[in-house]
């Protein structure tokens, strides 16, 4: 089996959640279209985003899945909360200390959990 090439989020509006995704990550989406978009995730790995009505054979509901983003310390974790809060993206969990290090979770726009961390105990 070779690596992991993408990460698939069924989503409502692939234009929403493209904007969301793209200002997220930093980067512009390589492909899209109304029903599909892809973005680069970082090292090889590619986001699509692809609408939930013409996903076949039909999927499930959304946020049953995470997406995670390591970042390298604390003071990183408490900037990229503060970003979040000033362009209004959905928090569903400020910043706490866990097993596995600092976190907050974010939402996206179709429930999908987004978790910002920097592990450490």
């Amino acid at each position: 089996m070779s690596d992991i090439a993408f990460i698939l989020l069924y989503v409502e509006d692939v234009a929403v959640s493209e904007a969301f995704y793209a200002r997220t990550l930093g980067r512009p989406a390589i492909e899209s279209s109304p029903g599909f978009a892809m973005i680069p995730a970082g090292t090889g790995l590619m986001l699509g985003l692809w609408r939930r009505d013409e996903v076949r054979p039909p999927a499930g509901a959304p946020g049953g899945g995470e997406i995670a983003f390591a970042l390298k310390n604390d003071s990183e974790v408490d900037a990229a909360f503060a970003e979040w809060k000033a362009r209004g993206a959905a928090v569903a969990h400020p910043p706490i200390r866990v097993d596995f290090g600092y976190t907050f979770l974010g939402l996206d726009p179709d429930g999908h959990r987004v978790r910002v961390f920097a592990p450490g105990g």
